[in-house]
């Protein structure tokens, strides 16, 4: 009988916690390759809107010329918007790709852009840092005065500080939420993780979202045994893939100890847990 060889890497022996849901299976891959365990406990599952009309009242617009410049929040809202037309009114599809080729896109950071190059575009400014008061200091650069402005919204976040500006500004908003935020995994399952968290057993735990810091604050404010979610954290290196994450658990009181430099995607992300386990 053969022995057992345990995984190399410079993560061999260490457990890793990731709530990440639509690119689980890449994060986690990045992880395992470099010889970690993955516990894998998606928090925040990503959605349609349940209601399709307002989406499709939005692209009738959008397609009939309503909409000078396009903000896109996320890449996830564009394919959200063109999985609608594809299941609803694929004949408006070639619209709205000529549509988005003619209005000035402005991009919160690089993942728009991605999408697309798809349907070989690309966005007229992209805004970094990759955050609304980055897109707000990319718009302010613009005369937006009587600009009808699309804004693909986050989830279901409604922006005021986004939309504020806007009217500031003088333009006319003409918002969308073509996808919402839900819970993924079961409580139990959660708080299963956060027992094995209390026994030492997990060594990190890596965020990738608000949403999933939020999602993991209710439930422990609903268990009032596990105390705050600085004390549920507190017996494991905490990792945020950027800033508005480390700022979203610095305000649960809880101690980002790994957060990438400049970057803010998976594989800086395990470079900075490599960086700080190392220690």
């Amino acid at each position: 009988m053969s022995e057992q060889v345990e995984p190399a890497g410079p993560l061999a022996g260490r457990c890793i916690a990731v709530p990440e849901s639509r690119e689980l299976d890449v994060f986690s891959a990045l992880l395992e390759r470099r010889g970690a365990k993955v516990l894998r406990c998606p928090l925040v599952d990503i959605r349609d809107a349940p209601d399709p009309a307002p989406s499709l009242a939005w692209l009738a617009s959008f397609n009939a010329c309503a909409c000078d410049d396009l903000v896109l929040m996320t890449g996830e809202g564009l394919r959200r918007l063109l999985g609608v037309l594809e299941q609803h009114r694929p004949a408006w599809r070639a619209r709205f790709v000529e549509r988005l080729a003619e209005v000035r896109i402005i991009a919160r950071g690089p993942k728009p852009g991605r999408v697309l190059r798809e349907l070989g575009l690309r966005p007229s400014l992209v805004a970094e840092p990759a955050t609304t008061p980055g897109v707000i200091a990319a718009l302010a650069q613009l005369d937006l005065h009587g600009r009808r402005i699309g804004v693909q919204l986050y989830g279901s976040d409604p922006n005021e500080p986004l939309m504020c500006f806007l009217a500031e500004a003088g333009a006319h908003a003409l918002p969308v939420a073509p996808y919402r935020y839900a819970d993924a995994a079961d409580d139990a399952e959660v708080l299963a993780m956060l027992e094995r968290m209390r026994q030492g057993v997990i060594d990190a735990m890596a965020f990738t979202s608000l949403q999933q810091v939020e999602r993991l604050s209710r439930l422990v404010q609903a268990h009032p045994q596990l105390g705050s979610l600085k004390d549920a954290l507190s017996r494991t290196v905490v990792a945020a893939v950027g800033p508005l994450v480390a700022e979203a658990l610095a305000s649960h009181g809880v101690q980002v100890q790994a957060t990438p430099a400049g970057s803010y995607y998976m594989k800086p992300l395990t470079q900075a847990l490599i960086d700080t386990l190392s220690r």
